[in-house]
């Protein structure tokens, strides 16, 4: 038995060890993660060819034409693994898709549990620059890393992601040389392998740990340097030193690796492309007053408005407070035409007050939700149209209910939770009101909430998902913004970064891993990771608001907004998701979802930054 790896009766690997992290198994737990079964166990996988398909789990014949030899030599620091597929037949075999799972153990038990025994898989697959970092959550201790040696990963997918499963799974991760025959399309494209008889295709790679990120990126022996990720039309990106520039999404490459890199459009121009778009399609026009002066989510597809359908995040409430709050930006700016937005923005909060928001001050998830359901999240977001409300138009009752607002989710219980914008929203207003002790009221508060925080530890309290990057950045930003000394704070930080990888590729690099987003926000349902969702903005909001940030702290927090305008399209249309695997569940994905829903978020919040924000 190796120190390193344990493998068992079948010298499966099924945990691997460092005694810097002696909780950490890295891998799923059968028992313990009770959806992981025998059928995905380390380096069982598939075929599809021309001529059959089939599955394996050991040495042995996948079709009648292809069979695998498995061979593994554990050390105790490193194993190494290859995997042969042979032509076993008599003519050329066509081989479209190879999956190899890799059963990482991703989870989100509690945030505890998660902090203590997951870790965070970022997953590269650029071919024959290729790889895997593990990585514990804490974001402390050596990483565990998978470094391709010999042939290629050009795709990775995600099974058991579903209604089951649900949120706090990201799922079995699934390493391919190509699924050409599944997504033909996916990371720039999928090659078909074709073998003579005799002939054989080798995928080798090294697992060991290393002690930080920055020794795992020194031996991928990356093939190429890239300076950045995402830059404005009329800008270059570096590649080995060449400038590149371009318009848009742009793929980069030679046969042996490709990524791809962003140009998006000015600042300015992105932002009245998509607020022309809003006024002009995401309205529902055919209702009466107030409610026309909504917004709501539109599909590309069919160029329809979309229905609430029952679905609480296809509503007029709740994340769509991102289309006024974009419209407002627009205008504390001058950008677009100030009538327009100025009647838009007096229809829409004229609509929140008779159908958002409660005789009691509750914020509901939306107009026509099947139930009177009040989420804490939407207040700190309502609040804060409505201060931004007051700060363009002057009216007092705006900012009074942007208080009270406020005031109303701390009766509420807000202190138990981590609400994404909320702490931005009480330092807003409280800036704004001329009560003295009201505002003080509302800051103490703040500040008790903070320390509350700052004292639980790695105990915190599930929110929609057990644990996630919108659970952390907001807990980054409630320390940095309320209780910036605590000792807590630089702990946070790590939790945070943890989240965001290091991998070559502007929809992948330093964006927080989320992975349910596309089924509860867009109109193709698809589980899995969501690269980049808006919500990975919250982390480079929260890089900006540490008062000890660093300069590479601010380079990250710029990158991660730019690389979010990727969602965005020229005539400003734009999507909810963009799932990245090359499938889900054996779903085709790699692709934008046609909804466009809540994905404004990331240009309210790239604005609203420092580096962006109107003098007031």
């Amino acid at each position: 038995m190796s120190d390193f790896v344990t493998l068992d009766d079948d010298g499966i690997p099924v945990r691997f060890h460092h005694p810097d992290l002696p909780h950490h198994p890295f891998l799923l737990q059968p028992g313990r993660d009770r959806w992981h079964t025998a059928e995905h166990r380390w380096g069982s996988g598939f075929a599809i060819t021309d001529r059959g398909a089939g599955r394996w789990r050991r040495s042995g014949a996948v079709t009648e034409s292809l069979s695998i030899d498995i061979t593994r030599l554990a050390t105790d620091d490193q194993l190494t693994e290859t995997y042969q597929w042979t032509n076993v037949g008599t003519e050329r075999l066509e081989v479209t898709t190879l999956g190899v799972v890799v059963p990482f153990r991703d989870v989100y038990e509690s945030a505890a549990e998660a902090l203590g025994s997951a870790c965070h898989t970022h997953v590269w697959t650029g071919g024959q620059w290729a790889w895997v970092m593990a990585e514990a959550m804490s974001g402390e201790g050596p990483v565990l890393g998978l470094v391709v040696q010999t042939g290629a990963l050009w795709a990775y997918s995600v099974e058991s992601r579903n209604h089951v499963t649900f949120s706090n799974v990201r799922g079995h991760l699934v390493v391919h040389p190509t699924d050409h025959g599944r997504s033909p399309d996916a990371f720039g494209g999928q090659p078909v392998i074709t073998l003579e008889p005799g002939e054989s295709y080798d995928l080798a790679w090294d697992i060991r740990f290393y002690e930080s990120r920055d020794s795992f990126l020194a031996a991928t022996k990356a093939p190429v340097a890239i300076d950045r990720f995402a830059a404005e039309r009329g800008e270059s990106i570096l590649v080995d030193g060449k400038p590149l520039s371009g318009s848009g999404y742009t793929y980069v490459g030679t046969p042996e690796y490709c990524t791809a890199v962003l140009f998006h459009r000015p600042v300015r121009e992105l932002v009245e492309a998509r607020v022309r778009f809003i006024l002009d399609h995401q309205r529902p026009l055919e209702r009466d007053e107030p409610d026309r002066h909504a917004f709501v989510p539109y599909d590309n597809r069919t160029a329809l408005t979309q229905t609430t359908s029952a679905w609480a995040d296809w509503s007029d409430g709740a994340e769509r407070l991102a289309m006024p709050s974009l419209l407002q930006q627009a205008r504390l700016r001058n950008w677009g035409e100030t009538g327009e937005l100025d009647a838009a923005l007096d229809g829409w909060a004229r609509f929140a007050r008779a159908r958002l928001i409660t005789p009691e001050h509750d914020v509901r998830w939306g107009s026509d939700t099947i139930s009177e359901r009040i989420r804490l999240y939407n207040f700190p977001w309502m609040a804060e149209f409505f201060a931004t409300q007051y700060e363009i138009f002057h009216r007092e009752e705006d900012l009074d209910l942007a208080a009270t607002l406020l005031e109303r989710a701390y009766q509420l219980g807000a202190d138990q939770h981590l609400l994404i914008g909320h702490p931005e929203a009480v330092l807003h207003v409280t800036s704004l009101l001329p009560d003295a002790e009201r505002s003080q009221r509302l800051k103490s508060q703040l500040t008790d909430h903070a320390n509350k925080f700052a004292n639980l530890g790695t105990h915190l309290p599930a929110h929609e998902v057990n644990y996630e990057q919108s659970m952390v950045a907001p807990l980054v930003s409630l320390l940095a913004l309320a209780a910036p000394d605590s000792p807590a704070l630089p702990t946070a930080l790590n939790w945070l970064k943890a989240f965001g990888g290091p991998q070559p590729h502007v929809r992948l690099h330093q964006i927080g891993i989320r992975h349910w987003d596309g089924f509860w926000f867009g109109r193709e349902r698809l589980w899995g990771d969501t690269f980049p969702h808006y919500w990975s903005v919250l982390s480079a909001v929260a890089l900006l608001q540490n008062p000890y940030r660093t300069p590479p702290d601010e380079v990250t927090a710029e990158a991660i907004f730019r690389a979010n305008t990727v969602d965005f399209s020229d005539d400003g249309s734009a999507s909810c998701a963009f799932v990245m695997p090359s499938c889900v569940d054996g779903r085709p994905a790699h692709r934008a979802d046609p909804l466009a829903n809540d994905q404004d978020w990331a240009l309210v919040l790239w604005l609203r930054s420092a580096s962006l924000a109107p003098q007031r």
